[in-house]
């Protein structure tokens, strides 16, 4: 009854009482990253979510459009300055996703919404993490973020869709707060971000 039901009407709720709240620091946030980034502070893209429906998620800016001599953009590591890392560091960036969650392309709590080429390289089991909608936060999220190996994080996806239930979310919810605090699982060990899915064989149950 809640996964179905009234997770929707908590989603929209907090999400809106968060907007209202928070628009003078959003606010702020995108003229300081509309300077920082030297344009657009907003950075979208397209992502599958529940049922592989592809919505447009919305974030902060959090890297330079910088290329080099043949018009090709430069490494993440080259264009993540400063701010973008602390926008990163402290989740600001992904804020504007409540305009996600508020218009029912999002949920609060759910598996993080990934690339779209990464569609095909899923096995039938990492494929069930679009069984329902994908999150601000989740499972994975407080159990090591971009620490974890694909398939970890994978596995803590499925783990959540065959176990949505209230009091779940919340302990997710609170466990993201202290996560974010203490800044934990930010980046791989050897990337800035997570290093690209390539498929995998295997199933997890």
């Amino acid at each position: 009854m809640y996964a179905k039901f009234f997770k929707r009407i908590m989603d929209f709720t907090l999400s809106l009482i968060a907007l209202v709240i928070l628009f003078p620091i959003l606010l702020v946030i995108m003229i300081v990253t509309a300077i920082a980034m030297k344009g657009n502070p907003f950075f979208t893209q397209q992502r599958p979510g529940k049922d592989e429906k592809i919505f447009r998620l919305i974030k902060f800016r959090t890297m330079t459009n910088q290329k080099d001599a043949d018009g090709n953009l430069l490494p993440d590591d080259v264009r993540l300055n400063k701010f973008g890392k602390f926008l990163r560091s402290t989740s600001l960036d992904e804020l504007p996703e409540l305009i996600n969650i508020l218009v029912g392309d999002m949920s609060i709590v759910g598996p993080r919404p990934l690339l779209v080429k990464y569609l095909p390289l899923y096995n039938d089991e990492q494929r069930r993490r679009h069984e329902v909608r994908p999150g601000l936060t989740g499972n994975a999220q407080v159990n090591g973020r971009n620490a974890l190996l694909w398939e970890e994080k994978f596995k803590y996806d499925v783990e959540y869709v065959e176990n949505i239930t209230f009091l779940g979310d919340i302990k997710i919810i609170l466990n993201t707060v202290k996560a974010v605090f203490n800044r934990d699982g930010i980046s791989s060990e050897t990337s800035v971000t997570m290093e690209e899915f390539v498929g995998s064989e295997l199933v997890t149950k």
